[in-house]
């Protein structure tokens, strides 16, 4: 019996870490051949500061440019102002804001501590409440950190309950910034988030190694995860890590996978060998 597998692409993540700048119509060109893949999302683009992000600062030239499609997008903000942007465009569905396990990363990835990030979260929540959006949160490095910060499964799950029960954040990505999760672990913490917050849409987002991504996807299956985030070929990576990056989940891995265990996708209308070329392409040019 085959049951639905919900897949986001993310050539948001994949493009954030270039240098060199892909030109708005290329961007256009790339993910108006996603679109008409039948993902259940696409992360799209982003509204941060153009000197973070310089990659990403034709997000609303290349937005006014997609095809209609039934695929919902998703954009990344980091604060409140950039959720007020992004709420202005119907076209976007999905809000998302990375907040960090780590206050090293979280203070690196959007300038504010934990603690100050509750309060823009909570902003941010308003916004997309006001403006009929969805919030999607990222828990970043819910894995471990490379900053020799305490971590500890018990951490994860205890900011989980803190956003849930105090905003009322009902997505979670658990997010692998930096490829630490080992397969045991995902599996564990998995377990552990649904069954202390069974209320709450949990999914992931691993960025991985090619090599040992898929035995990370099965185990995060196996705990009952039914949402993925993935990117063609591998690419992309956090850049504001200040180390190696690490890839994302490579989309096709989770495609052949999944395929196996006779799961249900939206990808009839366009050629999968096509895009992954298109992407190759984009990227390594880039």
């Amino acid at each position: 019996m085959s049951e639905n597998i919900y897949i986001t692409e993310c050539p948001r993540d994949a493009m954030q870490g270039l240098k060199n700048f892909i030109p708005t119509e290329m961007k256009i060109n790339y993910l108006n051949h996603l679109l008409a893949l039948g993902f259940d999302r696409l992360d799209f683009g982003s509204f941060v500061s153009e000197k973070a992000i310089p990659q990403l600062k034709d997000t609303a030239q290349v937005l006014a440019q997609l095809n209609d499609s039934d695929t919902k997008l998703l954009a990344i903000v980091a604060n409140a102002r950039g959720a007020e942007e992004a709420c202005k465009h119907e076209r976007i569905s999905y809000i998302g804001y990375p907040f960090s396990v780590s206050n090293e990363f979280q203070i690196r990835n959007t300038g504010k501590s934990i603690e100050e990030s509750l309060t823009t979260l909570a902003d941010i929540k308003s916004h997309c409440d006001t403006s009929n959006k969805k919030l999607v949160v990222y828990l970043s490095m819910a894995f471990g950190n490379p900053y020799d910060e305490a971590y500890s499964e018990q951490l994860v799950i205890d900011l989980a309950k803190k956003l849930h029960n105090e905003l009322g954040i009902q997505e979670l990505m658990l997010s692998d910034t930096i490829g630490a999760a080992t397969p045991s672990l995902v599996k564990s913490l998995f377990e552990q988030a649904t069954k202390f917050l069974p209320q709450v849409s949990f999914g992931a987002h691993l960025h991985s190694r090619y090599d040992n991504a898929k035995p990370k996807l099965k185990a995060a299956y196996d705990a009952g995860c039914r949402k993925f985030d993935g990117a063609f070929g591998g690419f992309g990576g956090c850049p504001m890590v200040k180390d190696e990056l690490v890839g994302n989940m490579p989309t096709e891995l989770i495609l052949e996978l999944f395929k196996d265990y006779n799961s249900h996708f939206h990808f009839d209308s366009f050629n999968q060998n096509e895009t992954l070329l298109l992407s190759s392409q984009t990227m390594n040019a880039h």
